[in-house]
């Protein structure tokens, strides 16, 4: 595939402008937004493929919850500008940016590695980098890990440094010493001192100000506080700012070396910029994909686009923004369905559909996941023109049909077998008869070029034309013409109503002029487009009438395999019972048989008959059980233990239902007031059948006469059978 760039005029038709700024906001670095800015479609398929496979990898990592390592970064173009300068010296910030980046290139890689099984061609992207230890370790050798300069980043800074401490120290010592000694004399303000040019100063009252010696280094906005520097603190404060001057020398030196020792990496830290954009511009695709519900549909060879289940990606965030359904489309092109005519009323989504099929193919070509549903497959164009909207042009004083005509003009220079052409409102703008006649052979003309095109319109004759012509189809969006809405639903295979009369009287037009507007059109016409609009409403109800019978179908398929299935369940549990009942009623015979033998040796005492006997019923057993097969046997073992489990499930069931039965009816039974028992009544245990007669009552104790025995007991245990009479 070599595409050929396509015009700035065809990617503001499809709006794709305004999906670059969305993707923008999703990135988090500069450079990633930038990027995501310029993006236009791929010229080379195997790039383009590369792409496509990063971002469904890192997309699937969102999905998964399997976090990437941070890939955000500070830009370092100006940083790298001045390394290039021999002797430059770069801030602090500028190493420790660049640090960042080898590191982050450092991480990338270690994991990708780890994992390339699940990330091969991100794992490859950061491969393409050659990370180099070194430069955070000559980085890390003068920085800190909080941008700060290393105390030992070389000898003579260490030994400065040192020698600043010792000063300070002297300073702090001889500024506490006069501060206490003016303190005593009472010379200081309330606040006793201050800082002024970063050096600890003394707050001393105006009025005392000739009594202390040091330097002034200012005073208050009032005039009666006097800030003044020891004359004790004062050498030592100079000799601070010799060291620091001293210091910051040897800084810039060790920064200028530094510098030195990376300048020959320029090179690989703008290959880290460049594999750490992409990461980023990688990661807002796929988390802009993920909003949208995208994937990567099959990308296949057969020059076959068929969008299933297809959004227009801006109206689908916009619309889920306000809680609005989104209606999603299916179309397909292929060799044998090149060309589709849309047609149907204004207002009644063909714009979109148009929009849709152009920004999801320019999307897909640009790398990105588009939203579709994932068994749908797309093919790759060489070329894509349109020609959508109101094209008039003020300034070159062409007019909307003069446009259409120069832009038919570029078409006919650009169309080939690789190209895929949508047009809106084709033939417009200029004498129907005529402009629909020049339309009529465009058509023809991109028709022989085997060119792929979507195109929208009202003209009868491109209808007309879309049904002679073989690889050529007619389409309508559907128009509910009893309320009078669009339903927004592509039906691919016949021409649409355009429904003029039925729109202008959905927007308020009067009955009466409506009629006077039918008078004046030809008869024919009417009819013709009236048939057309009885073809659509007969065409929506056979396939709602097919849904609801594919619909029955289904259930009434389910419910006869479900039929089945208990049937079989049925057989098995018969059989089950008839094998048990056999078995059982063989054990009763060799029951018997054993118990006549018992009996005869219970008389006779004779063991010698008894054993004789025994050994004859068991090898007549035997015998039967020699004519199965083992196989068959172990079958039959394995049936009958399935049998007896799932009879034991069953009975485990019904056990668990009396049971629960039982506890229900005792809580019925305790949520009933217990009757107050007396002496006389006839009361029986709660658990118990036997009824007795209370003969004595005695601290909530009850003896119970049985007529034979008595017996104490609970009150609570007892239940009320008949109360004493009288």
């Amino acid at each position: 595939m070599a595409v050929r760039k396509l015009s700035p005029k065809t990617l503001e038709d499809l709006e794709f402008p305004e999906v670059l700024r969305q993707l923008s906001g999703y990135g988090l670095t500069e450079p990633g937004k930038e990027a995501a800015l310029e993006i236009v479609p791929f010229r080379s398929e195997a790039t383009l493929m590369a792409s496509l496979g990063r971002t469904r990898e890192y997309l699937g990592s969102l999905e998964q919850d399997n976090r990437i390592p941070n890939h955000v970064f500070e830009p370092v173009t100006e940083t790298l500008s001045l390394l290039r300068i021999e002797n430059s010296i770069l801030p602090l910030e500028a190493f420790r940016d660049l640090s960042a980046l080898a590191q982050r290139i450092g991480e990338q890689q270690q994991y990708f590695t780890k994992y390339k099984e699940y990330f091969p061609n991100l794992e490859a992207w950061v491969q393409q980098a050659i990370y180099h230890e070194a430069i955070p370790t000559l980085i890390g050798a003068v920085i800190d890990r909080f941008g700060a300069m290393r105390d030992d980043a070389s000898n003579n800074l260490l030994s400065i440094r040192r020698a600043m401490q010792k000063v300070r120290g002297a300073i702090t010592q001889s500024f506490n010493a006069s501060l206490a000694s003016c303190q005593k004399a009472d010379y200081l303000d309330e606040i006793r001192e201050s800082v002024v040019e970063n050096r600890r100063v003394l707050a001393v009252k105006a009025m005392y100000r000739r009594r202390v010696k040091g330097s002034v280094m200012g005073t208050s906005k009032t005039g009666s506080i006097v800030f003044i520097e020891p004359e004790a603190a004062l050498q030592h404060s100079r000799e601070l700012q010799l060291l620091e001057l001293e210091e910051q020398e040897e800084i810039r030196k060790i920064l200028r070396t530094l510098g030195n020792n990376l300048r020959p990496y320029i090179g690989d830290f703008e290959t880290y910029q460049s594999v750490l954009t992409e990461m980023d511009l990688t990661a807002a695709k796929a988390r802009y994909g993920k909003d949208m519900g995208a994937v990567l549909p099959e990308i296949n060879q057969q020059r076959r686009l068929y969008l299933r289940e297809a959004y227009h990606p801006l109206l689908l965030l916009s619309n889920r923004a306000r809680s609005q359904k989104t209606w999603p489309q299916t179309i397909e092109l292929s060799p044998e369905h090149r060309i589709i005519v849309i047609s149907g009323p204004n207002a009644g989504g063909k714009s979109i559909t148009l929009k849709t099929i152009g920004l999801l193919q320019v999307m897909l070509q640009s790398g990105m996941l588009i939203p579709v549903h994932e068994r749908s497959s797309c093919c790759l164009f060489d070329q894509i023109l349109t020609d959508i909207g109101d094209n008039q042009s003020i300034e070159n004083h062409l007019s909307t049909y003069s446009y259409r005509l120069q832009n038919m003009n570029r078409f006919l220079r650009k169309c080939g077998p690789g190209t895929l052409f949508l047009i809106d409102e084709f033939g417009t703008g200029s004498d129907p008869e005529l402009g629909g006649a020049l339309a009529e052979t465009f058509l023809e003309t991109f028709y022989e070029r085997k060119s792929f095109g979507v195109v929208t319109t009202h003209y009868a004759n491109l209808k007309a034309l879309a049904d002679e012509l073989p690889s050529a189809t007619n389409a309508n969006m559907l128009f509910n013409s009893q309320t009078l809405e669009p339903t927004f639903q592509l039906e691919i295979g016949q021409p649409g109503s355009s429904f003029t009369f039925e729109v202008a009287q959905k927007n308020g037009i009067p009955f009466n002029l409506i009629n006077r507007a039918k008078k004046k059109v030809a008869r024919a016409k009417i009819r013709f487009d009236e048939s057309i609009a009885k073809l659509q409403k007969q065409r929506r109800q056979m396939a709602e009438t097919g849904n609801r019978l594919q619909e029955e179908e289904g259930k009434a398929r389910e419910e006869a395999q479900r039929l089945e299935v208990l049937n079989e369940k049925m057989r098995n549990k018969l059989s089950g019972y008839q094998e048990l009942y056999d078995y059982h009623q063989r054990m009763i015979h060799l029951g018997t048989k054993i118990d006549q033998v018992a009996e005869q040796y219970f008389r006779d005492k004779k063991k010698r008959p008894l054993i004789s006997e025994l050994i004859r019923i068991v090898e007549t057993e035997n015998s039967k059980r020699k004519q199965q097969a083992p196989i068959k046997v172990q079958e039959e073992k394995t049936r009958k233990a399935a049998i007896a489990k799932e009879l034991q499930q069953e009975v485990n069931v019904v056990r668990k239902q009396k049971a629960a039965a039982r506890k229900k009816e005792t809580v019925k039974e305790k949520k009933k007031p217990k009757p107050v028992l007396r002496v006389g009544d006839r009361v029986r245990l709660s658990e118990g059948k036997a009824v007795g007669t209370i003969d004595s009552l005695e601290k909530n104790r009850a003896v119970v006469n049985y007529g034979i025995f008595t017996t104490q007991v609970s009150v609570d245990q007892l239940e009320l059978v008949e109360a004493a009479k009288g």
